[in-house]
């Protein structure tokens, strides 16, 4: 398989560091083939603007979408947002590994999505879910969270399970653009484990990693049932 972990964690000394690492190896070691953007080591822009395109369709006024129409249309994305997009459209398995911030996602990490998943690319033209422009592709959230198991239930100091935590993520991003989307993997407290908790830990990401092919998919609409409520189809 060709597998993409994007790495959206400052410190490389990190536990995300650490689990970034273990995939890198043990995937390669299985004979996959692995990239990895390491966001704060690329020094990745996640702001999403005009810096996002060569040239403008309408010089007056930015609208977001028809610029990105215009640009993949017209082979018109920044060499760099380019490039990512290139390894997205490369690889069979997506990783996003990222610690969760204020409940949701590194600013990093949602401005690459921002950025690469773009109509025209990712997107539009009536492709999303199980149409989406990157069906036949996987997904997976690698995740650490702060706090212990039980601070992520309904009566937990959230008010919420870490899945509907990660659902807008897992099913409005990921699902939306056509990933079959994997079950999380997620690490409770990684910061409060001892040396053997944390071996223990990357010992089941290894296990996950090695079964990818056999890991739980999370259901996901099916546009056929929801015709009515779709947006008509405009541009590409």
């Amino acid at each position: 398989m060709r597998i993409l972990i994007v790495h959206a964690h400052h410190e490389p000394a990190s536990f995300n560091g650490a689990m970034t690492r273990e995939a890198e190896a043990c995937l390669t070691e299985a004979g996959h083939e692995v990239i990895v953007s390491d966001l704060y080591a690329m020094s990745f822009d996640p702001v999403s603007d005009r810096r996002n395109f060569k040239d403008a369709a309408n010089v007056s006024r930015l609208d977001q979408q028809a610029e990105e129409r215009n640009a993949a249309a017209h082979d018109g994305f920044a060499p760099a947002l380019q490039a990512e997009m290139d390894k997205l459209a490369w690889c069979d398995v997506l990783i996003l590994q990222f610690p969760i911030w204020w409940l949701g996602l590194p600013a990093i990490l949602k401005g690459w999505i921002d950025r690469v998943f773009a109509v025209g690319r990712a997107y539009g033209g009536g492709h999303w879910f199980d149409r989406g422009r990157l069906s036949g592709k996987r997904a997976m959230l690698s995740v650490t969270m702060g706090g212990s198991e039980g601070a992520y239930t309904d009566e937990g100091m959230y008010g919420a399970s870490a899945g509907a935590i990660l659902h807008p993520i897992n099913h409005g991003t990921l699902g939306f653009v056509g990933f079959s989307v994997i079950e999380p993997f997620i690490v409770y407290a990684p910061g409060r484990m001892d040396d053997e908790g944390r071996s223990m830990a990357l010992a089941d990401y290894r296990a996950r990693l090695l079964d990818l092919d056999n890991a739980p998919i999370l259901p996901m609409p099916r546009s056929a049932d929801y015709e009515n409520f779709l947006p008509k189809r405009r541009g590409p």
